[in-house]
């Protein structure tokens, strides 16, 4: 079920329709452009629920074969990548709040405090059970495709937002945008710790966002310093796409190994803490058998 709580091709159908709308006028018709952005991107959502709940299809699989299929749609309202957001708008998300707080982080703010009050009710509660195991969580009297239809709206809802967000930080429409974002996430997911399964919480895809992009950054510098440092040194970009991809494969790598041992180790001690409670049970009743055979 995590697999498919970030969806590529609803991203970038977000931030295409987000380009279109965005080039209204200030007034009702932004909100409204807003909206159409944010209900596309829940009806995309949706049509990922239908192929996961439904029709039982793999999440992965039926996630990247919708992106196939909305990146087709995409090219059809939009060919090539042109447009422009009106400057009021990218402008007023690059700007900062008192100087210090930047208008972007009002956005993250706002998703973190939406899925600490679904993570505080049952909702929340029903999401890790249903993506441990759909079949437990059924005989424990939760409905598995009512809880993936409230997780996928969420998330469409979600996504709908970060691709308005892509969109004025670009300041113009690209139509295979976020194509590679599916990867992206899947990775940061994997690095912060998150797994499939009912695995983690958010606070691991955000330190796993942050340690991604650190590193991208960090390789982008070394290779800068090495063009300054040596003279007549030079680098396309494919090489520091090239070795920061092995850095983050080493470290996903040590991540599925590490949480291989931590499930290991817990299964261990369940089954030995097992063993200690039949012993503690078993011991009286030898002590009473070998009593009576020496009386």
């Amino acid at each position: 079920m995590h697999a498919a709580l970030f969806d590529p091709a609803v991203l970038a159908h977000a931030e295409h329709l987000a380009a279109v709308h965005l080039k209204l006028q200030l007034g009702d018709r932004v909100i409204l452009g807003v909206g159409v952005v944010v209900l596309v991107a829940v009806l995309a959502s949706l049509a990922c629920w239908v192929c996961c709940s439904v029709f039982r299809l793999p999440a992965l699989l039926a996630s990247y074969a919708l992106t196939y299929i909305i990146k087709g749609i995409n090219v059809l309202i939009m060919d090539v990548p042109q447009g422009k957001v009106e400057k009021v708008y990218y402008q007023a998300y690059d700007s900062q709040i008192l100087g210090i707080i930047p208008v972007s982080a009002l956005f993250i703010v706002g998703v973190l405090l939406i899925w600490w009050y679904a993570r505080s009710n049952r909702f929340g509660t029903h999401i890790y059970a249903v993506g441990a195991n759909p079949r437990n969580a059924f005989a424990a009297g939760i409905s598995p495709m009512q809880v993936q239809l409230k997780a996928f709206i969420l998330k469409g809802i979600f996504v709908g937002v970060a691709g308005i967000c892509i969109t004025l930080m670009i300041a113009s429409g690209n139509p295979l945008q976020a194509e590679d974002y599916g990867i992206r996430s899947l990775s940061a997911c994997i690095l912060g710790g998150l797994g499939f399964g009912g695995w983690g919480n958010v606070a691991c895809a955000v330190f796993g966002s942050g340690f991604y992009v650190l590193i991208q950054n960090s390789v982008y510098y070394f290779f800068s310093l090495l063009v300054d440092l040596i003279p007549g040194f030079s680098v396309t970009s494919y090489w520091q796409n090239f070795v920061s991809d092995i850095i983050i494969f080493l470290g996903l790598l040590m991540t599925i190994v590490t949480a291989k041992g931590q499930r290991d180790a817990l299964r261990e001690g369940i089954v030995r803490q097992f063993r200690r409670s039949d012993r503690h049970y078993d011991e009286p009743v030898e002590t009473k058998k070998g009593g009576d055979g020496n009386a």
